[in-house]
C-alpha cells in the first residue's frame, strides 16, 4: 500500500516506513505546525515528561536589522 502527498508530490510506501514508538500523527501534525509558525526564525522545543511528549513550546525570533516599526504585531 502507498500514500500520496499532494503538498510535497511524495509517494511512500508505507511497509517501508518504520513504525513510530514515541509520536502519534497528531503530534507529527502539531510539530509541523509549529515549524510553520515560527517563521523565518525560531525555535520550537519538544518536552517530555514521564517518558511522554507534554509540551510543545515555541519561540519566535525577529531580525534586529530587517525591523520596521509594526512588524512585531504580526
Amino acid at each position: 500500500m502507498a500514500e500520496f502527498f499532494p503538498e510535497t508530490d511524495e509517494t511512500i510506501e508505507l511497509e517501508q516506513v518504520p513504525r513510530l514508538k514515541f509520536l502519534k500523527l497528531s503530534q507529527i501534525s502539531m510539530i509541523d505546525e509549529a515549524l510553520d509558525k515560527v517563521g523565518e526564525f525560531g525555535e520550537v522545543r519538544l518536552v517530555v515528561e514521564r517518558g511522554r511528549l507534554r509540551f510543545l513550546v515555541t519561540e519566535k525570533s525577529f531580525d534586529v536589522l530587517k525591523w520596521k516599526p509594526g512588524s512585531l504585531d504580526r
